[in-house]
């Protein structure tokens, strides 16, 4: 400090000159800061140019290989192909009753009209084309001939995997993923990319590089996130089976969304290597690759696939459980848990009346079902869930956001993760008597503030984790039947309305397998009793639940089927149990059952 002042004094100057020299410092400062945050937009807007190029020429050129395709095969049955089961499918690849190039360019011809209208795809894997040419010399392995899309976020050679984020642009992956290798060495065509929310962390999908993925079933609707381009594609009929992630629902949401099946096996079940996440290191809460497809037996199809020896060479962290045909195909009766409501977010009325009915078919077809409460969800759900995603607060989301536009389906969550920590404890504080759970949720989001922290933290995990199995115990039960999301939320929501994913995130928590089967469809008397809708709290949250599903009329209605860990082929067999129930009582009268 005597050092400055010695030389301020030797500078000769008065205190005016002072201000003036300071002023201009600080000037300079801002007008360096300035330059470099135009900078930083400008090389964005580079990056996302770039990026909506690559896919248009893949677009482009796409069409053009259909086009001649169709020229040349006049007499391909495209709508014969379209109608067949992925098994079915398969079968009929094997007999050499279709040829794959048939089934390859349908499919694509598909895709890219399900992409105008949807806009679910990122771009297509031209380099498909190349191993369809290889394929019939190499005939062999369980999804022979079968093209397959794939979650942006999933590597794939030489194309990027931005996570929609736009720091993640122009890194092409330098290989394939573990599951795209796996799915080539059974014959698998991966051929298209499918649209994801920024940043993972959100169950709508969009992102300012892709632009919004809008819902089959009505544009009008979000398809759920984060694999909503997945789940809109095949929901609108361009692709026959897909591969997405799962950190807290990712892909059971927009299966409900859509109307589709998807399924989140046991974490570390299916190899991650190469699946690229928001941000590394979070371990609190469990991401997990999963199939998505329009029926249980694709799902299992794809599992047995995955489940070989070729992945457990390539990851050798994985267990070598190959797929358990014989649990999968068991018919042994089972003793069911169901739950209507987990104390936390009161369920839709579609929600509700989804497991009521599939409830009274499971009893029908001698089933035991029992009533099952989970586990203090309103604590779990803030204190483990996103104290553990967030354990940074939030610190490493906001890194990788740096740089680029964020999109508006995180906007109101971004503000929030900036406000700084004291003052996020302060609103907390302010908020506890009047709206407990965004209290709790402000609170949460600061973290866990140290290593010890983060320790107590998984400890917590790891006891929640056991008090969960020994309440399964003390009701012996086999399988839980609970609601799932749904149905379909309006634009905007998804972002003000995310208590609603205690009903999926809970199993990334528990790293129990889940699946998601659609049972029915919103009725006009779902919508009349929406009317009445209160919530259990009575708060911000609730309210913005009711407007998020509201006008859902005809949008698919679904429940979620979970097991226990490692017991993927029991969960399985029990969602094909339910579709099976379903699709026997397309019109069930079960009113009485209410």
């Amino acid at each position: 400090m005597e050092t400055i002042k010695q030389f301020l004094k030797g500078m000769e100057l008065d205190r005016p000159t002072l201000l003036i020299g300071v002023s201009c410092a600080g000037g300079a400062v801002a007008a360096v800061a300035l330059a470099r945050a135009l900078g930083s937009r400008v090389k964005a807007k580079d990056k996302i140019r770039r990026a909506r190029a690559r896919r248009l020429d893949s677009l482009q050129r796409a069409e053009q290989r259909v086009a001649r395709h169709g020229e040349a095969h006049p007499k391909m049955d495209s709508a014969l192909i379209l109608t067949l089961s992925l098994p079915e499918l398969t079968k009929q690849l094997k007999e050499d009753l279709l040829s794959p190039e048939d089934v390859f360019y349908t499919y694509l011809e598909k895709t890219l009209s399900v992409n105008k209208r949807l806009n679910c795809c990122t771009g297509i894997l031209l380099e498909s084309i190349d191993q369809l040419k290889v394929l019939s010399s190499r005939k062999g392995g369980l999804l022979y001939g079968v093209p397959v899309s794939i979650k942006e976020n999933t590597s794939y050679k030489n194309h990027d995997s931005s996570c929609g984020l736009v720091v993640n642009v122009d890194q092409p992956a330098r290989e394939d993923s573990v599951v795209v290798q796996v799915l080539k060495k059974q014959g698998a065509i991966p051929f298209v990319k499918t649209n994801l929310p920024q940043g993972l962390l959100s169950f709508d999908c969009s992102n300012p590089i892709y632009g919004q993925t809008v819902n089959p079933h009505n544009l009008g609707k979000t398809p759920g996130g984060s694999s909503g381009g997945e789940a809109a594609l095949i929901g609108g009929g361009g692709s026959l089976l897909g591969i997405g992630s799962d950190i807290g629902g990712s892909v059971r949401i927009p299966a409900s969304f859509c109307g589709i099946c998807g399924f989140k096996p046991t974490s570390g079940r299916i190899s991650s290597l190469g699946q690229i996440p928001s941000y590394r290191g979070q371990k609190s809460i469990l991401s997990s690759v999963g199939p998505m497809a329009k029926d249980v037996d694709s799902l299992a199809l794809c599992m047995e696939a995955l489940l070989c020896d070729h992945m457990f060479y390539l990851d050798p962290t994985i267990p070598p459980m190959p797929f358990n045909t014989q649990i999968f195909r068991s018919t042994k009766p089972l003793r069911i848990g169901y739950l209507l409501n987990d104390g936390y977010t009161q369920p839709s009325p579609s929600m509700a009346r989804g497991v009521w009915e599939v409830k009274a078919l499971l009893q029908q077809a001698g089933h035991t079902l029992v009533p099952y409460s989970p586990v203090k969800v309103a604590d779990v759900a803030t204190e483990l869930v996103i104290k553990g995603v967030f354990a940074d607060g939030t610190a490493s989301l906001l890194q990788k956001l740096e740089g680029g536009p964020v999109d508006p389906c995180l906007g109101s969550h971004i503000a929030l993760y900036k406000i700084p920590k004291w003052l996020k404890k302060v609103f907390s504080f302010v908020l506890k008597p009047l709206s407990p759970r965004a209290s709790a949720f402000l609170s949460a989001l600061c973290g866990v503030g140290s290593a010890q922290g983060l320790w107590k933290q998984h400890a917590a995990v790891e006891d929640y984790i056991y008090e969960t199995v020994a309440e399964w115990r003390r009701c012996n039960i086999d399988v839980l039947l609970c609601p799932v999301i749904g149905p379909a939320y309006n634009f905007s929501y998804c972002a003000k309305a995310t208590h609603s994913i205690s009903y999926t995130m809970l199993y990334n928590l528990l790293n129990f397998p889940a699946g998601v089967v659609p049972v029915s469809t919103v009725t006009a008397e779902d919508e009349e009793e929406l009317k009445n809708y209160t919530g259990l709290y009575r708060d911000v949250f609730d309210k913005m639940f009711k407007k998020a599903v509201a006008g859902g009329e005809g949008l698919p209605v679904s429940v979620q089927c979970v097991a226990l860990p490692w017991q993927d082929e029991l969960c399985l067999r029990f969602m094909k149990e339910v579709e099976q129930l379903v699709q026997q009582n397309k019109k069930p009268d079960l009113q009485e059952a209410r």
